[in-house]
């Protein structure tokens, strides 16, 4: 190669750049110590705006189009280079592309929850977190106050700091809406859009950038209060707890029958007791309403309470009226061994006067089916 094709190789004719990535804020030409020559054509393309550096200071803008360069479109740099009458010989300058279109699906969140005095719950601390998307508004502030002399800028380098300027926002809103933490997620797209006029307020005139939308996508309460909610909610849908109890108790006696042999005889055992328990509280639910103004009878006399003895351990005390119902289930026998207070010992439920009648009154198994014929 000759001196004069060396000369030739180190001059820049075409200045652009084919962006490859959908991140990159700003990309410096990479000139390094060649020279761009008189006439050289530079290429912006849509969604992109190129700089011009000197020495440190911001040159000539350019929009989307095609360029030959000279001193007709180089008025701020034909000044700093103190060109009077044009330029024929080559020149040294930075060129910076400034991608100017929209940087999508850019997250943000609250690295430490946010206190917020709320008219439910008091004093509660409050996350949330959402997306937003990015660009670049001024090419110019941008590159004095967050490029610098960096050679490329991705939209990963100042996500820190656009995070932090959304959060201290979020706070902001927060304390000056004071909408209630149970409301919050019926005005998510509300907030969202006042969030980005505050975002936008803060760096817009500061680092050149504008956030275009944001969305918050959730805030949530403490993992506690969330369970105290669910289980308010709970008993909200179960409404009377007192049937629910009972449905609870018939339900485990009809898995308890379904399975005779998972839990032997301590299962037995736990079953007549549990049936107890349903009829106690079905028999404290039977009373009818006392009419306003009538006058209200006596109590009734107290009857027997009876232990029942079931695979070597005691049972009860349950009230006699109880019985009834273990004997139509077939979990208490003229066998099953009783016992209360004035008896000497245990016995068989069938010699105890006060419990034969139950049994007297248990109805008839139904009949035998006829014979075929």
């Amino acid at each position: 190669m000759g001196l004069f094709d060396k000369l030739r190789a180190e001059l820049i004719d075409i200045i652009e750049w084919v962006d490859d990535s959908r991140s990159t804020l700003v990309w410096r030409f990479p000139r390094y110590q060649n020279e761009i020559k008189n006439g050289a054509a530079l290429i912006v393309r849509p969604g992109q705006v190129a700089v011009f550096v000197h020495r440190g200071e911001l040159a000539d803008v350019f929009e989307p189009g095609h360029y030959e360069l000279s001193t007709d479109n180089l008025p701020i740099l034909s000044t700093l280079q103190g060109w009077k009458h044009g330029f024929n010989s080559p020149f040294r300058s930075e060129v910076y592309f400034v991608s100017t279109r929209q940087i999508n699906d850019l997250k943000w969140g609250t690295p430490n929850p946010i206190m917020l005095r709320d008219d439910d719950f008091g004093p509660v601390r409050l996350r949330a977190f959402g997306t937003y998307t990015m660009k670049a508004l001024d090419p110019k502030i941008l590159l004095k106050e967050l490029v610098g002399t960096d050679s490329e800028v991705d939209a990963d380098e100042i996500g820190e700091l656009m995070r932090s300027i959304i959060v201290s926002a979020f706070a902001d809103l927060l304390g000056t809406q004071k909408v209630a933490a149970l409301d919050l997620a019926a005005n998510y797209r509300e907030m969202g859009d006042e969030l980005a006029k505050l975002v936008n307020e803060r760096i817009d005139d500061e680092y050149g950038l504008e956030v275009p939308a944001l969305f918050i996508l959730n805030v949530s309460l403490p993992e506690a209060v969330e369970e105290a909610l669910d289980k308010r909610s709970s008993m909200g849908i179960i409404g009377d707890m007192g049937r629910y109890q009972a449905y609870q108790f018939g339900t485990a006696m009809g898995d308890m029958a379904n399975n005779p042999g998972g839990g032997g005889a301590m299962g037995e055992g736990l079953g007549m007791g549990m049936g107890f328990a349903m009829a106690n509280k079905f028999a404290g639910m039977g009373g009818a309403p006392q009419a306003e103004g009538m006058p209200s009878a006596p109590p009734p006399p107290p009857q027997a309470s009876w232990h029942i003895a079931a695979n070597g351990q005691t049972q009860g005390p349950f009230p006699q009226q109880s019985f009834q119902q273990g004997i139509l289930s077939g979990q208490v026998t003229p066998d099953t061994l009783v016992w209360t207070a004035g008896m000497d010992g245990w016995k068989p439920a069938g010699q105890v006067p006060q419990l034969v009648s139950l049994f007297s009154s248990n109805p008839a198994p139904p009949p035998p089916p006829a014979p075929a014929t």
